[in-house]
């Protein structure tokens, strides 16, 4: 999840032309597959370089946008690999280092390492609670939504509406944040058969989605349909929901591809409506 401008160290928030520019507007534009390739090109450029900031950060947008086409393997191995030289770059608790843990978290829940996922999270949002900053405020809310969405895989309903609830009365910006979160709780309280419950919420996340700007709502392309198809699917309404999971994974398998969680999921709840 891109949380704030790449930029290297001693740089802090300079509205300058970058290295990663290029990269950063493909991906922002869903070209996934020319934003990987651009942003591993500027890495094997800078890759000479002694402590470049930009070749890691590069490697990062890199597998944001591996995780992008499904290749959540793919955007693992390399976050794995990319961890000691944040650290040893940046810091182990500055926010490009936090933020790679985050993106790294969320993509192990995408190969369903929950409990991986969810101690990852949960360990950058304590270590982003010990910073200040609006920078470490997104990432405790990236971290926390990530946590919120390996409760619910876990079947930790009550933890994960608890969480999700609580980072929602503390951000109030109509944002993707707030789209996630929504998303997020309404999954929970699915999750716990409060159907109708959820169905308010996930009605709430797709008036927010239809304000948001489109490189905001692209990322979660497919997602509001699949939390109100869920609601509806669990109060017995399984013919209302059929085209909008129908359009859900149509839509994720353009965006994203056959191997993207999402597209799966989509997929699977197809299979169930019309298994019944």
């Amino acid at each position: 999840m891109k949380l704030f401008r790449w930029r290297g160290r001693g740089e802090p928030g300079r509205a300058t032309t970058t290295p990663l520019d290029e990269a950063t507007a493909l991906y922002q534009a869903g070209r996934y597959a020319e934003a990987e390739a651009e942003a591993r090109s500027v890495a094997a450029a800078r890759s000479l370089r002694r402590n470049d900031t930009y070749a890691p950060l590069a490697l990062g947008i890199a597998a944001l946008a591996a995780g992008a086409q499904g290749r959540h393997a793919d955007a693992v191995t390399t976050y794995d690999a990319l961890l000691p030289t944040f650290g040893r770059i940046f810091g182990a608790e500055h926010p490009q280092t936090l933020k790679l843990r985050s993106d790294r978290g969320q993509a192990l829940s995408s190969l369903a390492r929950y409990a991986e996922c969810e101690a990852e999270c949960a360990a950058v949002v304590r270590a982003a609670a010990r910073g200040t900053g609006p920078d470490m405020l997104l990432m405790a809310t990236a971290a926390r939504n990530g946590q919120v969405y390996a409760l619910a895989a876990l079947g930790r309903h009550p933890e994960a509406e608890a969480l999700a609830r609580e980072a929602l009365a503390a951000r109030r910006a109509p944002d993707r944040f707030t789209l996630v979160l929504r998303l997020g709780l309404a999954r929970s309280l699915n999750g716990q058969g409060r159907h109708e419950e959820a169905l308010e919420e996930a009605e709430r996340a797709e008036a927010l989605c239809r304000r948001l700007p489109q490189d905001q709502r692209r990322p979660e392309t497919g997602a509001v349909e699949l939390a109100v198809a869920t609601a509806l699917l669990g109060l017995g309404r399984g013919a209302e929901a059929r085209p909008l999971v129908a359009a859900s994974h149509e839509a994720c398998l353009a965006a994203f591809g056959p191997a993207h969680r999402r597209t799966a999921e989509a997929e699977a709840l197809l299979g169930r409506i019309d298994g019944a």
